[in-house]
Order: structure tokens, then sequence, then C-alpha cells
């Protein structure tokens, strides 16, 4: 048998031997530089408004875009910001200065944005007024979830804002997702549930002319029947109307007041009062300082259109966003809190009990307290923990979320230290101020 073929096989055999030693290299290392799938299709440019499509559950079929600062910074912020009727999202993105307060600050803005011939959110219909119920909430929910998902973002400071129809929209969610959102700034909308229609209807005349008027106890009970059983800390809320508005008619304003102080607990008389600008009239509730559980701003002879530049940073120091702002005091100590540090040469357990000095009790609690420099919380236990340095919000457990007027409940932590063992020198219970000793 001719031995040539032979030869020419074993050569070959040789050379592909040799281009796959050298090729497995090179597809190994190109293997490892290479971003995972999700992180190439999921993540979006930053420094432009982009639309993300496939995000989640979008019964009405809302868009989403995303404005991501180039600087963004770890654990980020995300703040929805909601648009009016009429407008879109591309016109909340340049019409308001959101972006531009995330390109300082590094928190993430979402843009909701309605496909429906109306251009309105749907703040009517049932499905819109429970949580998980449906509609746009649902949609906005599932964008929310994508931004923290994508972005690693903090889920304990997740925020609204919204202008007309997008302040509605703003109740709305506070209402249907307490367990999502930490505060909401409303431009010009009403209570939650005020637009409610059951005939399929996007309007509800009587509540946009500013004629249905109920107790406070009425109008919590619609937040709270939005999510029944639900026992956790409810959102700050920020409100703002002026007293000329056509449209969506100011008793609306002091309705809303009637509302949201109702669901923190509060009466409805005013920690504070005050006069920003000249025209507007300021009052807090439950505290008074900068994070007060309500605020809500009045601008005299102002229509409806009461937008402008400037008010996205008042709302900004709402939310705690801006680095700056006030401790918020209570009208009177509403908490008390106590503790009891054992250190070691590197660490320490600390035990904190809080004391409800209130007449009314407190369903679902924050105690937020800063960390002294050094310390480094490593586990805790009683309730549920975000961040682990500095700025700490400690959350009530299933098993501990109300405090009965005069009754305590105790948590704990672990740290690390660096040589300094003190407690935290001051806490917040919900937004408000407690007392020490």
């Amino acid at each position: 048998m001719p031995r040539t073929p032979h030869r020419s096989r074993t050569a070959l055999r040789k050379a592909l031997v040799a281009l796959l030693g050298g090729l497995l290299p090179l597809l190994a290392a190109l293997a490892v530089a290479a971003p995972p799938a999700s992180a190439r299709t999921e993540a979006v440019p930053t420094a432009t408004l982009t639309e993300v499509t496939g995000f989640g559950a979008n019964p009405s079929n809302l868009q989403m875009y995303v404005y991501v600062p180039a600087g963004v910074t770890a654990h980020p912020a995300v703040v929805v910001a909601v648009h009016w009727c009429g407008g879109s999202a591309p016109a909340m993105y340049s019409g308001t200065e959101w972006a531009s307060l995330a390109d300082q600050h590094g928190f993430v803005v979402v843009y909701p944005s309605v496909t429906r011939a109306s251009k309105c959110f749907d703040v009517s219909s049932p499905q819109a007024l429970r949580h998980g119920g449906g509609s746009d909430p649902v949609g906005i929910r599932s964008m929310v979830d994508w931004t923290t998902r994508t972005y690693a973002a903090d889920t304990g400071r997740v925020f609204v804002t919204g202008i007309s129809s997008g302040a509605m929209m703003t109740n709305v969610l506070l209402g249907d997702y307490p367990d999502v959102f930490a505060a909401g700034a409303a431009f010009s909308g009403v209570p939650f549930g005020c637009f409610a229609t059951t005939d399929g209807s996007e309007w509800n005349s009587a509540c946009s002319g500013g004629t249905v008027i109920r107790t406070p106890q009425q109008w919590g009970d619609l937040v709270r029947a939005a999510y029944p059983g639900y026992t956790g800390p409810r959102p700050r809320m920020q409100l703002w109307h002026g007293t000329e508005d056509d449209t969506l008619r100011y008793p609306n304003f002091g309705e809303a007041i009637k509302q949201w102080t109702n669901v923190h607990g509060l009466g409805q008389t005013p920690a504070a009062t005050d006069t920003p600008v000249a025209g507007w009239t300021r009052t807090r509730y439950g505290a008074t300082g900068d994070r007060a559980p309500v605020e809500a701003i009045s601008l005299q002879g102002v229509g409806h259109n009461l937008y402008s530049r400037g008010m996205a940073s008042r709302a900004l120091t709402f939310f705690g966003l801006d680095g700056g702002g006030t401790t918020p005091q209570p009208p009177g100590a509403a908490c008390k809190v106590t503790t009891a540090v054992s250190a070691w040469s590197t660490g320490l357990t600390a035990s904190v009990t809080v004391t409800n000095t209130g007449t009314t009790p407190v369903n679902g609690w924050k105690l937020g307290f800063t960390l002294p420099a050094g310390q480094t919380l490593t586990n805790g236990w009683n309730a549920g923990y975000s961040g682990s340095s500095g700025a700490v919000t400690a959350t009530n457990a299933a098993y501990n979320a109300t405090i009965a007027p005069g009754a305590s409940v105790t948590i704990g932590y672990q740290a690390t230290h660096t040589g300094n063992s003190a407690a935290p020198a001051a806490f917040t219970l919900n937004g408000s101020a407690c007392a020490t000793g």
C-alpha cells in the first residue's frame, strides 16, 4: 500500500493540533475578557436619555426611558419622574431639571411614558388603585425593579415625582406600593382614589372640580385598602398646589393633606409654618425639618401649571438626595432611644431600644442613624439593615412592626471599629428625630 497518503494525514493532524494550540489560549482570553451578555444588553449609555424595552410586566404598554449620569454612584438612588397629560418621557426629561440634578448627585432617573391616545396616566380604574392590580402602576413598578436590578440600586432610596397627571400617579404609586417608594413629590395633583371611576372613564369631574370632600380617616382608609395587610412604614409626601388651579381645583390640596397626615397617624395641625418664597405658604406635619412626614406648599395666585425651575431641587432636599437639609425635629418627643455598647479591641455590639413616647401606635418603622467614623456594620438582629457605614437604616421585622404608645422594641447590631466604639449620637424614627438618653 502506498505510504504517501498516511504521511499526508499525519502532517495534517499535526498542523491542526498546532493551529488549535495557538487558538485555544486566545479563545480563553476572549472568554475571560468579554462581559456577560446580560451586562451588555441591560445597561444603557450614560449621559443620554435611552429607551428600555422588555423591562418586565407592562399591562398597559407604557414606554420606559432611563437617564443614567456619567458619574452614577455605587448603589444609586432612583427617581421616577412622571409626565403630565399630553406629555411624554422626552418632554419630562427636557422640561424639568431631574437629569441635571442626577448629574450632580449620581442617582438614576426613570421616565415612564404613556402610549394611549389621551397621553394621561391611569389613576382611575379599579386595577390601578390596588397593589399589583394591573394597568400603569404595575408597569412603573417593573421599571423600578429593572433599574434596581441592573444598577444594584438602593431599594431604600426609590422616589417618585410628577406633574398634573404625573402628580396624581405619584399619589397612586405611594398608595399602591408603600414597600417600594420612600417618598414622593406631587405638583398639582389630587388625593389617592379621588379620581376613581368604574365606567372606564379616565376623567372624574367631581374630583377635578374639588367637590370630593372626605374626613382624614376616610381618605386614609382608601390608601390602606389599596394594600390590605401591609404594616410597614409609609412613604413621606410633599404636596404642591396653586390657589388658582382651574384644572384640578385647589380644595384637592387640603384633601390630600388630610389623607397623607392620616396615613402617617398625624393630626391636622402643622408642626411648622413658614414662607420660603414670597407668595408661598409651607406647612410641615409630624416634624419641622426638611424631611417631615408630610410637607405642603401652597402657591398664592398660581394656576395649574405651577412647576418652574428650582422646584425639583426643593423636592430633592425633601427626598434627602442633596446631602444637605436639616434634621427633622418633631413637635414633641414622639420617640426615645437608649443604647448600650459592649466593645473590644476591634469590634463592638450595640443594643438599641426604641420607645414610642407618642399617643398613637407606630405601625411600621424605620430607624435612621449614622455610625461614627471608622465603624462598619457586619450584622444585626430584630430588624433589616441597609447601609454598613455612615448612614444606616434599620427596618422593622414582621413580628415587631407595631410599637404601641409607651411600648418599646429592642434591636441590635455588631460592627467593627478602628478606635471609636461610641454609639450613634442621634436617631430618627420614620423621619422624626428621637430623644436620646
